[in-house]
């Protein structure tokens, strides 16, 4: 599916999806034989069976000992992963912050019961109560990784880290001597908005952003101006991981945000890349593996739950991403990630993260621009 369309999708209902209700799903007391399978919507890489590298395989040993066969459908935007989950038919989806709370408001997903998991006491303190998952004091699923949106660059352009995300923002000529049009690009998702909004909350502090998912009008229009003036500059806006990859490999490309997972495949595969958080800091996501409402197989999906934060998953997939376990135990003693690997991957740099989250109408200094606005302005942007 085009992203395009499914941005319309959200625009559609997002104000809708907005007012925070009750999901009426009929809860499991306890977790019972499986039903054979159950389907996941994941981001690319999440959920592997050794199909691309055989050390990496968290699905095989699974359904043997649980008898659940497990089937993925990959998303590669937030907003595609909320229209895959209103069409129904997955049992479980690995939500990011700007997708998680439309899908609880929109009573897609459930309300999951952490005594049914006897690894919850395990997930790292800083995400079990977090607000993108947890509603009214419910939490609507088991935290999975997380990690930052990064600078990826070209080495061979750049002698030393860009210490600016100006490098893909504002025209100039990169550290080789040719301009940067045509040879960076930008996300290809609304919540890219917090991207630019991070980077004017440094550039134009006068502009006062506080809290790059919390725009008033004016700081938003500052922003989008500045998303504005980089279309001329973007030679493509990307959302697939592996799309970004080939480009980085023979488009030209040289800058662009990205996600660990690219660079990792990139620098496997010798290519001259690097990544970094520069000085303005960098959004992020904290993933979520969240329970539809009409699971048809949630004995299956609570023991994938389960599964989901031993350490060895949590650690092999860490390896994998190049994100950061959502079980600190998993930093201990995993042979693929190593003992510096949790420290590499930014386990320490949460708090300077900026967590993906749905802009909304209501904000603490008042009123902001909305998701639903975030999604037509950004299709406006892109010329979509």
């Amino acid at each position: 599916m085009k992203t395009s369309a499914a941005f319309r999708t959200v625009a559609a209902g997002a104000a809708a999806a907005l007012i925070f209700s009750q999901t009426a799903a009929i809860a499991l007391d306890k977790v019972g034989d499986g039903e054979g399978e159950v389907s996941i919507v994941a981001w690319p890489g999440y959920i592997e069976r050794g199909e691309t590298d055989k050390a990496y395989d968290w699905v095989t040993g699974f359904e043997k000992d649980t008898g659940c066969k497990v089937n993925v459908k990959t998303a590669a935007t937030s907003d595609e992963m909320v229209t895959l989950m209103n069409a129904g038919g997955f049992d479980l989806v690995t939500a990011s912050g700007d997708a998680s709370l439309r899908l609880v408001a929109g009573k897609k997903v459930q309300p999951i019961d952490t005594a049914l998991i006897p690894s919850w006491s395990s997930v790292d303190d800083r995400l079990k109560d977090a607000p993108w998952h947890t509603v009214d004091g419910k939490h609507y699923g088991v935290p999975f990784q997380w990690g930052p949106n990064v600078l990826m660059y070209n080495t061979d352009v750049f002698k030393e880290a860009p210490k600016s995300w100006s490098v893909v923002f504002e025209p100039q000529d990169l550290p080789d001597g040719k301009p940067n049009k045509g040879r960076v690009q930008a996300y290809d998702g609304p919540i890219y908005i917090a991207d630019a909004a991070l980077y004017l909350a440094s550039k134009k502090p006068d502009l006062g952003i506080k809290d790059p998912y919390a725009l008033n009008e004016t700081q938003y229009a500052a922003v989008l101006d500045l998303l504005k003036g980089q279309r001329a500059l973007v030679s493509k806006y990307w959302h697939d991981a592996a799309v970004q990859v080939d480009d980085f490999k023979t488009e030209g490309v040289v800058a662009s945000s990205s996600w660990p997972f690219q660079v990792n495949t990139l620098v496997a595969d010798k290519r001259k890349i690097a990544s970094t958080i520069p000085d303005e800091g960098a959004t992020g996501w904290a993933d979520t593996t969240m329970l539809a409402t009409d699971a048809k197989h949630p004995n299956c999906a609570y023991k994938w739950l389960e599964h989901s934060i031993s350490p060895k998953v949590q650690g092999d997939l860490a390896a994998w991403f190049g994100s950061v376990p959502s079980a600190p135990a998993a930093c201990k003693g995993n042979e693929l990630l190593g003992a510096e690997g949790c420290a590499t991957n930014g386990f320490d740099n949460f708090d300077k993260i900026k967590f993906w989250r749905t802009p909304t109408a209501k904000c603490a200094d008042g009123t902001c621009v909305p998701y639903s606005k975030w999604v037509s302005d950004y299709i406006a942007v892109m010329g979509k």
